[in-house]
């Protein structure tokens, strides 16, 4: 990859590697519903003026409603709820080792949409040491479980499959801004009745505002932002891999701000999601090279509109934060 893809995909290893310890301490003490909406409805009052500033947002959504509402139902509206939820019963590690199929699901969600981008053997050696990695990390912590919010964790890991593949080869040529505000507009309409209906007796506590605060603002606004453009730069089959970088954050996270303790299992699981990432993010030789799905190099604007486009959200993006 590139610096820009490099520095896109660090950045949003490091940004949504912390929900999930945001959604724990939410989820203790206000229902799922709220939590989503509240999510939603902060992402979307930070973006959606920066949207309509831009101007052709409502075009945008005209012209695109069907992949938009793929991209939202994918994303958003099934894979929040479900990963939410299934944190009430599951620990951490359990729900991010689940979650951390999504780069090798990515791919076989590509062939199955006719996709005829290759993977060469170093590749899949990357996607297999980043998944150990991961494991490694995860393991030693896993408790709860269950049927049903295991099955929760799946779902989120598949509509986190299938929601990158819809934007990268219908939405590429889309402002980012123009796809993120109407998907989180639409979230937060749809949500709004649970939330209400489930609304708290009483104020919650500040780190469980706090927690909601950080999922809308740095999670969601800035995250998505990150996220179409990192697609933007690379295919989706690379760009996932980030999933395995953010249960890494997470832990460091901990270690720095709880004072976790740092052990073998941790320093073992770096090197294996570090070195997993820079082999399933890189070339693998002859197979790899122009071998990226056709569909999406169709779709992809040429290097000068791209950065124009990238330009329009990296605009406001420090308003944002």
């Amino acid at each position: 990859m590139s610096v820009r893809g490099w520095s896109l995909f660090v950045g949003l290893a490091l940004v949504w590697g912390v929900p999930y310890l945001m959604i724990k301490v939410a989820v203790g003490e206000v229902s799922v519903p709220l939590v989503v909406f509240a999510r939603c409805a902060l992402g979307a009052a930070v973006l959606l003026p920066f949207a309509l500033r831009q101007g052709g947002m409502w075009t945008a959504v005209r012209k695109h409603w069907l992949p938009i509402l793929g991209f939202a139902t994918f994303e958003v509206l099934g894979p929040w709820y479900t990963l939410t939820d299934a944190e009430r019963h599951l620990s951490s590690g359990t729900t991010g080792l689940i979650v951390a199929a999504v780069p090798v699901l990515s791919v076989f969600v590509a062939r199955l949409l006719g996709s005829t981008e290759r993977l060469g053997a170093v590749r899949w050696l990357g996607l297999a040491i980043g998944f150990s990695g991961v494991a490694v990390l995860s393991v030693p912590t896993m408790s709860g479980g269950g049927v049903w919010p295991v099955t929760e964790a799946l779902l989120t890991a598949v509509g986190y499959s299938i929601a990158p593949l819809i934007a990268a080869r219908y939405l590429s040529d889309v402002p980012t801004l123009q796809v993120i505000a109407p998907t989180l507009l639409l979230a937060t309409v749809l949500y709004a009745p649970g939330a209400a209906l489930t609304w708290p007796s009483s104020v919650p506590s500040a780190e469980a505002l706090a927690s909601m605060a950080g999922l809308g603002v740095i999670c969601t606004a800035l995250g998505f932002v990150i996220f179409l453009q990192l697609l933007r730069e690379v295919p989706p089959s690379r760009a996932m891999v980030f999933v395995y970088l953010t249960p890494v954050v997470a832990v460091t996270a901990g270690v720095v701000l709880l004072e976790e303790e740092v052990t073998g299992w941790v320093l073992a699981s770096f090197a294996l999601t570090v070195v997993g990432s820079v082999l399933a993010t890189g070339r693998s030789g002859a197979r790899d090279r122009g071998a990226e799905d056709p569909h999406l190099n169709r779709q992809r604007p040429p290097a000068d509109a791209a950065a124009q486009s990238a330009e329009s959200p990296a605009q406001p993006a420090p308003d944002a934060r």
